[in-house]
């Protein structure tokens, strides 16, 4: 299992093209037999750049991986790890549920 990660949108200003804001998700699944667990998480990511950086990017030029990589950096390893691990807890209680719904009827 590896964790993916995806940015679903980014918002930025129209003036200079600066993003501001990256919407991510983090999501994984294991295959058990014909059975597909899954887990995910969403969030976003706030930023601040400096457009007379010289390691501004401009908007057009932006990759995906660019924004993930700087959503992670932004979260930090210890929130990453923890975002990562709380996706490996929900495909593990998919596995092995603790709790049923139903009526005995």
């Amino acid at each position: 299992m590896a964790v993916t990660w995806n940015i679903s949108t980014l918002e930025h200003e129209i003036s200079d093209g600066a993003v501001i804001v990256a919407h991510w998700r983090a999501s994984d699944s294991e295959v058990v037999g014909e059975e597909t667990y899954s887990g995910s998480s969403y969030g976003t990511c706030g930023f601040a750049p400096d457009p007379t950086s010289p390691d501004y990017v401009p908007y057009a030029d932006i990759t995906e991986e660019m924004a993930i990589g700087w959503t992670k950096e932004s979260l930090g390893e210890e929130q990453v790890a923890s975002i990562e691990a709380s996706i490996a807890a929900q495909i593990d209680a998919e596995k092995n549920p603790t709790q049923e719904v139903g009526v005995p009827w």
